[in-house]
């Protein structure tokens, strides 16, 4: 790695794209061999949080009877204005533009700030039963609440748990557990819901973009919105007789995510997007052979599937080399 930076810059310098002065100056701070430790120290931050916020969780469960419900909510509450006060006392001006705390410690405080208010309002909900049979009510108000904070602190974080409280708010289960048990949308009508909150989240971010609010959470969306359609798609190919509706929605999803991950440089967008449209279209070509009863055909394909497997896993690293040289240029 040293070698090839070396040789950039070398490069740089023969072709008089840098001074000698500039090109001295990269050369003596490479010798410093100073490297940086800030995503290191943003995983360890996100842990902090993560640990804290589980050992709150932990702490409620296990001494429930010993200390009480209301010190333990009491504590909560407090702990949770406490990191919304400093928050917002530190928070920058709100732009429609991206902006960044002083500290970047500040942001891992409004992610604490927006878990504990989860654990809050399902504590009041469990013990309480403060929202009775509505308990839609206890999702969406955190949801709320988080959409805000993301918007307003510029917290991507926020941002993802707020999107998935949203989507917990219209009954999908996006848990891995039932993403390996093949179980996350066990029903046509979620996965319907799912398609129409993808939707949504691509309707918001281009609008979004034509009035210049935070553009850089497109990528967020999109991802979002990416799985959601995605997903939902396969699962109707599978279990829909009107499965051909839903391969020319996985067409059109696959092309629009497809172009977007070119505009917003995004290699997981791009990969997931083919990846999806691949198996999709695989899913419908099958079900076609089948409903035509073509067996000796469906016998010959399955005998050509390793070359045909390999054929695409060396047609898609190919795509990614190719997507990658496209974007830096």
């Amino acid at each position: 790695m040293r070698k090839m930076n070396e040789r950039a810059t070398q490069a740089l310098y023969d072709q008089q794209l840098i001074s000698k002065e500039q090109y001295d100056q990269i050369i003596n701070y490479r010798s410093w061999n100073i490297f940086s430790l800030n995503a290191e120290l943003k995983l360890f931050l996100y842990l902090s949080v993560v640990l804290f916020t589980s050992g709150i969780g932990i702490l409620i469960y296990d001494n429930i009877d010993t200390i009480g419900h209301t010190i333990l909510i009491s504590i909560v509450f407090i702990l949770t204005i406490i990191c919304y006060y400093l928050s917002f006392k530190k928070a920058p001006k709100f732009q429609k533009e991206q902006t960044h705390f002083e500290s970047p410690v500040m942001e891992y405080i409004v992610l604490t700030a927006n878990l504990l208010t989860c654990i809050f309002i399902s504590y009041l909900q469990l013990q309480y039963n403060t929202f009775g049979t509505n308990y839609g009510l206890a999702t969406i108000i955190p949801t709320t609440i988080g959409l805000f904070s993301a918007y307003y602190f510029d917290n991507k974080n926020v941002l993802s748990l707020a999107i998935t409280g949203l989507a917990a708010y219209i009954g999908l289960t996006v848990t891995p557990q039932s993403l390996l048990q093949n179980d996350l949308y066990n029903t046509n009508s979620l996965s319907y819901a799912a398609i129409g909150l993808g939707s949504v989240l691509i309707a918001w971010n281009y609008y979004s973009s034509k009035i210049n609010l935070k553009t850089h959470f497109s990528f967020i969306f999109l991802t979002f919105a990416l799985h959601l359609i995605g997903i939902s798609c396969l699962n109707n190919l599978v279990d829909n007789d009107y499965y051909f509706l839903f391969t020319i929605l996985l067409i059109l999803s696959t092309y629009y995510f497809y172009r977007r991950s070119y505009e917003i440089k995004s290699v997981s967008i791009f990969a997931f997007a083919v990846l999806y449209g691949f198996i999709g279209l695989n899913i419908s070509f099958f079900k076609i052979i089948d409903s035509i009863n073509l067996n000796d055909f469906f016998e010959f394909l399955i005998i050509l599937s390793p070359f045909y497997s390999i054929g695409f896993i060396y047609l898609f690293v190919q795509m990614i080399k190719k997507f990658n040289a496209e974007i830096k240029k």
